[in-house]
């Protein structure tokens, strides 16, 4: 192990920690000699090979074995399943050349100057030690390490504050991706994504840096932002034909509010170089488990780009396991406890995908669908399958192969929530207030309900998912005797089931959990009965028993009402914008300067990444919007047309191009319109309406 330097009270080294000890006892020389092991190809400088008892050992050792290398083959289309994942020799790691140390002032096509190597590196963090804490900032920048570019983008200011920023860059010439792997979008995603979990595994394996609990020694540990179930591009890990770049934080370590100069070296020069290599290169991959990551991820994408084509909303693949293993978590309940889907006969499907094939289960055509049963008897777990179905999954979630619309949107009453010029009147009539260009400070149940619809329709939403847990109760429905006492001129809420037809005029189909009232089988295209977690198609009892009770109160009095469309709007247009602070609490909590935005309501926003990324966007946004930036008078609509092209174009760099950021998951266009929605200092107008 690297010795530590001795301390004198005050907490200072003393005199004997000098250049040449520190270079001795990490390189066997003096500064700028060659380490003693440089010939070992693939270790970090002085380390040796790790040991299974976990030590590390400064003699010679053979290379590892070389990881298998997948073919292009393998991800086909047209794959002959009878062969399998077809597999290679790899190419042996002795054939990866280690990379030169950059001389200091090297300039790089980025623009960033190179301050140096691990030498320099160490001696820099040598000349610190001891001193205020303040003196890490002489460390940012780029070092040219052996087999990797380390960023020191922000350092920290205090040893209690935010880890420090940084972030490592492996050549592909070194990293040895296969090309194909980044041949396109979905591809690139998964492979970032499985990547930035094996980082986190590293890094957790790793147990963190610190060298001790003690509060007076804060930091050591090296963090990155860990991915859920769900696989979304990331900013953790990106990769192009160039490299592989991974952001991490790293928490500086201190004695006090004293920099710990030894302590930073081990971490930065030793322990990093280690984890880069197991988590980054190639040959350190598991390549079964890449495969079947990437492969998953790509068969579910097109899955999911099939569902118009066969006139679907979503497809639940039999076999799937729906239940999650708690309310608070993402994970499947065990396979032992959890009852597997199967289709019903009658709506049973069969799709197509590259790698694994024929896949039957339930389709959902487009139109209305209803979700029935009695309670606990799995509704809701099914409805919450097919809104979390417009993510990809990874390998044994249980829901890889549950697909929906990417643009399915779930609705629910949230009272108390802020309204911004929403043409409501499809669905209210409020005495003596114009709802053709509504706002509100505090928003009812009914009346959130009807300005979540609208402003989802607004931003292209194909499909309302709703249940009836979570709506207004005068919103969705009116029975006969409630009708009999207050007649239909003195109520202002047009009920949903009047117009939940006629949506499907402009395209919007809708799913809809109702277990308490069957006034929706008459609107109904199918019904769906959850009987201890098995679905049933029972459309045909549904009909017979609006046969036999006739239509139901609210139609015969209401009739079925045309549904107008939307009125798109624009930011109003200010003179400047100044950013507040940002703090994002957690999922559903953001901080703007003083103003609390609260996203509770919005169900389908899955990671607090995305959360970070949907306050990057709101600043964004306003900076365009203000006068005579390039958002000015356009529509949300046509704003977030932008984005997701920005996105598509240049990643989530695009939000914050100059700090890059690591903890960001891309959100889709719904959760950051939502957000603008609810942002009270946010000035919205109408510009134009749509019919």
């Amino acid at each position: 192990m690297l010795p530590l330097p001795k301390r004198d009270k005050s907490g200072k080294a003393t005199k004997n920690v000098g250049r040449s000890l520190v270079f001795k006892s990490l390189y066997g020389g003096a500064p700028g000699a060659k380490p003693k092991d440089a010939s070992l190809d693939g270790q970090a400088p002085g380390l040796g090979v790790r040991s299974a008892a976990g030590g590390y050992s400064s003699s010679p050792q053979p290379p590892p074995p070389a990881a298998p290398v997948l073919h292009e083959k393998s991800f086909s289309h047209h794959r002959e399943h009878e062969h399998g994942a077809v597999m290679a020799k790899a190419v042996s790691t002795s054939n990866m050349q280690p990379q030169p140390t950059s001389p200091p002032g090297k300039k790089l096509a980025c623009g960033s100057v190179v301050k140096g190597g691990a030498d320099e590196l160490a001696f820099a963090l040598t000349n610190i030690n001891g001193r205020d804490y303040s003196a890490y900032q002489d460390i940012k920048g780029c070092w040219e390490m052996r087999n990797f570019k380390l960023f020191v983008d922000h350092v920290q200011a205090d040893p209690y504050d935010a880890p420090s920023r940084c972030r490592v860059q492996v050549a592909q010439s070194v990293a040895s991706f296969p090309t194909w792997l980044m041949s396109n979008r979905v591809r690139r995603t998964a492979l970032c994504d499985y990547l930035a979990r094996r980082l986190a595994e590293v890094l957790g394996a790793a147990g963190g840096e610190r060298r001790g609990t003690s509060g007076d020694n804060p930091g050591g540990e090296i963090t990155v932002d860990a991915p859920g179930q769900n696989v979304l591009e990331r900013t953790s890990v990106t990769v192009n034909s160039s490299y592989v770049e991974a952001r991490f934080s790293v928490g500086l370590p201190a004695e006090g509010r004293t920099v710990m100069g030894d302590w930073a070296i081990r971490i930065l020069t030793k322990n990093l170089a280690v984890h880069v290599e197991r988590a980054i290169f190639f040959n350190h991959q598991d390549a079964h488990a890449l495969q079947r990551h990437v492969e998953t991820v790509e068969d579910a994408n097109i899955l999911r780009s099939q569902l118009g084509q066969q006139g679907l909303v979503s497809f639940i693949a039999n076999g799937s396991i729906l239940p999650r293993r708690a309310g608070n978590s993402n994970k499947p309940m065990s396979a032992q406890e959890a009852v597997k889907f199967e289709s019903p006969p009658s709506m049973e499907v069969t799709m197509s995908a590259p790698h694994t094939g024929k896949i039957k289960g339930m389709g959902i055509k487009k139109g209305v669908t209803l979700i029935v049963g009695g309670g606990f008897n799995g509704k809701s777990t099914l409805l919450n399958a097919i809104e979390m179905g417009v993510y990809n999954k990874v390998p044994g979630d249980g829901r890889e192969f549950v697909v929906t619309d990417a643009d399915a949107v779930k609705i629910r009453c949230e009272e108390g929530r802020r309204v911004a010029s929403v043409d409501i009147s499809p669905f209210l009539s409020l005495y003596g207030k114009d709802t053709t260009n509504y706002s509100t400070v505090e928003a009812s149940g009914s009346t959130s309900q009807s300005a979540n619809i609208q402003e989802a329709v607004e931003a292209g939403a194909s499909v309302l998912l709703l249940d009836e847990d979570s709506c207004a109760t005068n919103f969705m429905f009116r029975d006969e005797r409630m009708q009999a006492l207050v007649s239909k001129e003195k109520e202002p809420v047009t009920p949903f089931i009047v117009k939940v037809r006629t949506l499907s005029d402009h395209q919007l189909s809708t799913i809809l959990v109702v277990g308490g009232n069957g006034q929706y089988f008459d609107v109904a295209d199918r019904v769906i009965s959850m009987e201890s977690y098995c679905p049933k198609d029972v459309t045909s009892e549904a009909k017979r028993i609006v046969e036999l009770f006739g239509e139901s109160a609210v139609l015969r009095k209401w009739g079925v009402r045309a549904y107008p469309g939307v009125v798109q709007r624009c930011i109003a247009p200010a003179a400047y914008y100044r950013e507040a602070s940002t703090n994002v609490r957690d999922r559903f909590r953001i901080y703007f300067g003083s103003e609390l935005l609260e996203l509770g309501a919005v169900e389908q926003l899955v990671e607090v990444s995305q959360t970070r990324a949907v306050a990057e966007a709101v600043h964004y946004i306003q900076s365009g919007a203000a006068a005579q930036g390039p958002f000015s008078k356009r529509s949300l609509s046509n704003i977030l047309d932008h984005l997701e092209q920005e996105f598509d174009r240049q990643g989530l760099d695009v939000l914050n191009p100059n700090q890059k950021l690591g903890n960001l998951a891309r959100p889709r266009r719904f959760e950051i319109q939502a957000a603008l929605n609810r942002l009270r200092s946010l000035n919205l107008v109408q510009i134009r309406r749509e019919r």
